[in-house]
């Protein structure tokens, strides 16, 4: 099974593909899709939009999972977040494919065991989980699998089979 993780944000959104065969987890591709800044903001999410339809032709993911929106105090900021989510909403949707949604905290304690650990912990476990040689460059990337990687547990805690 396939399934792409995606971290959303409409500056930078980290896409991550990972691949579950039996109990054992791996990397299929990773990284950001990084928009203009000079670009408009409906501009920016077709960007988001056609490399999300790129990611998923090229992979034909079976599942998707997406970082619900962290609201702090900056409202407008997690409105973009939001308008940025809903395109990728409707790419799982126009490609027909099932998408879950988790908080930070559930990835957080899926891929460390900690609902409050660090990025830095979270990208050091994705790195080990994965056997990736070296942790991805991009932070939105690693969160990206790691939202993956909290999905693949979840399948299997659902249907208690690895």
């Amino acid at each position: 099974m396939k399934i792409l993780g995606i971290d959303p944000g409409t500056q930078v959104a980290g896409y991550g593909v990972i691949e579950k065969l039996g109990s054992k987890i791996t990397a299929v591709e990773y990284g950001s899709i990084n928009t203009n800044k000079n670009q408009t903001f409906p501009q920016r999410l077709k960007t988001i939009y056609s490399e999300i339809m790129n990611i998923i032709s090229k992979h034909k993911p079976d599942q998707m999972a997406v970082e619900e929106v962290f609201y702090s105090k900056n409202i407008k900021a997690a409105i973009k977040i939001g308008e940025g989510r809903g395109i990728i909403f409707l790419c799982a949707a126009t490609a027909n494919i099932p998408i879950t949604e988790y908080a930070a905290t559930a990835i957080k304690k899926a891929v460390v065991g900690n609902g409050n650990a660090h990025k830095s912990q979270v990208q050091e476990m994705v790195k080990i989980i994965l056997d990736l040689p070296k942790i991805p460059e991009s932070q939105d990337a690693s969160d990206a699998l790691a939202i993956a990687i909290c999905h693949s547990h979840n399948l299997i805690y659902k249907s208690g089979k690895p």
